[in-house]
């Protein structure tokens, strides 16, 4: 038994160190040296060419990295400006949303938050409490499950169906008696956010809390945050709470429209059809 747990450990670290010299192998390049040959790459990482060939080659796959075929040379690969696109929007986002979400606050006097998708959770990436002494706190890198905040259903909503998919193949746990549990309710609450354009949440995430969150799309109008509007039952009456749906989103609007999204610009809904 023993043995067999030396031996997987070996394996984990393996693992780790691979990790590890592939992450070092992307940071070696620069402005100034684009595209790095396997001898020169290996000097630099103190590594065997052998072992450099092997992660290259991994990476190549990933698009990581992409090979020269006249050089036989190695240069960044695609898929890592995809992803620095990708947070870099995450970025615009919250530096555009700031002084509306302020605004947002005001206005209503009840907090606001601004929330991206990532996987089945929702993730705070900004928030403005309100000066109420009784009211709805988030800390910023919070997450909560998607299935049941109105943030979540707001993105989801515009997602494509594997990704709601697999939001429910991963369960849709209870958080109150008023949560959606079932597969088929959330695809059709989805539908409804969809064609509404915002999604509600009446205590769903939580006894004695209401809310309502609209997208924020990009400059491809694709939705890529919500803005939401949170509060206790006490203030918050169902009358209430549509009139902070239709707040979010002329908020969500304002906001889209600073990041460069015009209203009459296509985009995909769950089913593949357009909007």
């Amino acid at each position: 038994m023993g043995g067999r747990a030396t031996a997987a450990g070996k394996r984990t670290k393996a693992r780790l160190s691979s990790v590890a010299n592939a992450m070092r192998l992307v940071r070696a390049f620069s402005d100034d040296e684009y595209e790095i040959g396997i001898s020169n790459l290996a000097r630099r990482l103190a590594l065997p060419k052998s072992t450099v060939h092997r992660l290259a080659t991994t990476l190549v796959d990933a698009e990581f990295l992409e090979q020269n075929p006249e050089t036989g040379g190695y240069r960044l690969g695609l898929a890592l400006f995809d992803l620095g696109m990708l947070v870099r929007r995450k970025m615009s986002v919250v530096t555009e949303a700031r002084p509306y979400l302020r605004a947002l606050m005001e206005r209503t006097g009840e907090s606001v938050h601004l929330t991206v998708l990532d996987h089945a959770s929702v993730l705070y990436v900004n928030n403005i409490a309100s000066p109420q002494a009784i009211r709805m706190q988030s800390n910023l890198g919070a997450r909560v499950p998607a299935h049941c905040c109105s943030e979540g259903k707001a993105l989801l909503a515009f997602e494509p169906s594997a990704t709601v998919e697999s939001v429910i193949a991963a369960g849709l746990p209870a958080r109150t008696p008023k949560t959606i549990v079932k597969p088929q309710r959330l695809r059709d609450e989805l539908a409804q956010v969809r064609g509404r354009g915002y999604a509600l949440d009446d205590e769903e995430l939580e006894i004695g809390l209401r809310a309502a969150a609209a997208p924020i799309r990009d400059h491809r109008g694709d939705v890529i945050a919500a803005v939401s509007i949170a509060g206790p039952v006490q203030r918050v009456s169902k009358k209430a709470l549509q009139r902070f749906a239709a707040e979010a989103v002329a908020t969500g609007r304002t906001i889209s429209q600073r990041l460069g999204y015009h209203a009459g610009r296509a985009s995909e809904t769950l089913d593949g059809s357009r909007i």
